[in-house]
């Protein structure tokens, strides 16, 4: 298969200056509830992280909030990319839009939410994921699949329905001091806006393709 023969062209509506919010958080949200009405999965985000010598890894996780303050998720706080985020307490996040032709980029430093907010979201989350907390620690090595299903009836049985949030699992907030948001155009002249922080303010520029 000729994998250099796989193309298409791109017919997305411009990016100006002009259209895009001077704030880039304004601007994610436009778009965003442009794209959820759409996308099945608007909040599918590809989350970097690497550790302190460099190795980087890359993974699909579920944006969970977005505010002032950043973008949050959770995950076990063992897990690879909490062992990364404890090294280097950054990150970068990429939304990709195909119904929109769209990518968004965001990268920032890290910090836990608070716990009292990682507990409410727990209680909200269906019975079964907050059982299968329980039964996997997640990134370690395991035998069979018998020994999830085996954890996860354990924990079924131990907490029922009332099922604490463990002080290992959590939220992470990417507090974003970059972000670039691209739009397919044709021809590969895509639109490409970054935004960064300068102090407290967001300096615009347009970036080529």
């Amino acid at each position: 298969m000729a994998f250099s023969s796989i193309r298409r062209d791109y017919e997305g509506a411009p990016l100006t200056e002009e259209r895009a919010d001077v704030d880039p958080l304004r601007q994610f949200i436009a778009w965003f509830e442009e794209v959820r009405a759409v996308e099945r999965d608007a909040t599918t985000m590809a989350l970097a992280t690497a550790t302190a010598s460099g190795r980087p890894s890359v993974r699909m996780v579920l944006l969970k909030g977005v505010d002032d303050r950043g973008f949050t998720f959770y995950t076990n706080y063992e897990s690879r990319k909490a062992r990364e985020l404890a090294e280097t307490a950054r990150a970068s996040l990429l939304f990709y839009w195909a119904a929109f032709e769209r990518q968004v980029r965001i990268e920032g430093v890290v910090e836990k939410v608070a716990e009292a907010e990682s507990d409410s979201y727990f209680r909200e989350r269906p019975l079964d994921s907050r059982w299968s907390v329980y039964a996997s620690q997640q990134s370690q090595r395991v035998d069979s699949r018998a020994v999830l299903e085996t954890r996860m009836e354990e924990a079924r049985q131990l907490y029922g329905e009332d099922v604490p949030r463990p002080s290992w699992w959590g939220g992470y907030r990417v507090v974003p001091d970059a972000f670039e948001f691209w739009q397919g155009r044709p021809g590969r002249l895509h639109d490409r806006l970054s935004y960064r922080l300068d102090g407290r303010l967001w300096v615009r520029e347009r970036l080529a393709p």
